[in-house]
């Protein structure tokens, strides 16, 4: 009777989740030839295709389909059989930047679940545009950071893509004002090159609406109707609007959420909250 290896089914669920073998390859610090022998040696082993290659990236299969529902769960169990059976405490400090968006919305499935099963562990958070956390990790302020990025660009570990969007007051009238009154969450706020860019594009004319942003002040200020503002889909306060296309704004760049980590010499414990970092992104998408 032939085993399963689970480092391959590994490998074969993060190209499922980020459909492409160089996001998986980056997630999982391979080459993406070694994630590309790897899924061939499953399907070898399988005595079936899993994936379909394309133009745009790879596709499941039916089989594909198939067999992903039972890996995830599969790979969970290695996973907390052998947690379970660790018996060396993981201690010490990770310090930690998150961008402030991500800090309110996106921190709150990251973080209970990691201090519960690391109970030794203390996290200093450091919250800033991404920016501001990118230029903190390199220069070794940060041991681990969470990163919104322009896809095009990005550089490290993929979590997820979103494409900012516009959001208003639900009902509001501040999205058909010339000047289009407009706040971002800082003046160094990674998604304002293409905000600039795009409204420039568009012929839009614009006005800032805060003095002292923070994501706190933003929120505010758009459900006063006082402003519109561009924020990702998964952090879209309750109470404002995703503006449809009707509304005329331009569309904005796409954007990845990175995870920054030392090439080399992590600690155990920065290397933990990565692994659960990574996890909770996976179980989000698989939800959405």
């Amino acid at each position: 009777m032939k085993n399963l290896d689970i480092g391959l089914l590994r490998t074969f669920l993060h190209v499922a989740e980020t459909g492409s073998m160089t996001f998986a390859a980056q997630r999982l610090h391979m080459t993406q030839g070694a994630v590309s022998q790897q899924i061939k040696r499953l399907e070898q082993m399988l005595d079936r295709r899993v994936l379909d290659r394309g133009k745009s990236g790879v596709y499941l299969t039916v089989e594909g389909e198939r067999l992903l529902i039972k890996v995830r769960t599969l790979v969970e169990m290695n996973d907390e059989i052998l947690s379970a059976l660790t018996i060396t405490e993981v201690t010490g400090t990770v310090r930690m930047g998150v961008p402030h968006d991500l800090m309110v919305m996106h921190l709150p499935n990251i973080l209970p679940s990691f201090v519960k099963a690391y109970p030794s562990v203390e996290i200093s958070l450091m919250a800033g545009s991404s920016t501001e956390l990118t230029k903190s990790f390199d220069s070794g302020l940060l041991d681990l950071a969470i990163i919104e990025e322009p896809a095009t660009h990005a550089r490290g570990e993929l979590l997820a893509m979103e494409r900012p969007v516009w959001v208003a007051r639900r009902d509001g009238i501040a999205w058909q004002k010339r000047p289009l009154p407009l706040c971002l969450v800082s003046e160094t706020c990674v998604f304002k090159p293409t905000v600039m860019r795009e409204l420039a594009r568009a012929g839009i004319e614009w006005r800032n609406v805060v003095d002292y942003p923070s994501i706190e002040a933003i929120t505010a200020t758009v459900q006063a109707d006082l402003a519109v503002t561009a924020l990702l889909p998964s952090t879209v306060p309750p109470g404002l609007d995703i503006l449809g296309s009707e509304a005329g704004l331009p569309l904005l760049d796409e954007f990845a959420i990175s995870l920054r980590l030392p090439a080399h010499g992590a600690s155990a414990a920065c290397l933990a909250l990565a692994e659960a970092i990574r996890l909770a992104y996976a179980v989000e998408e698989h939800d959405t």
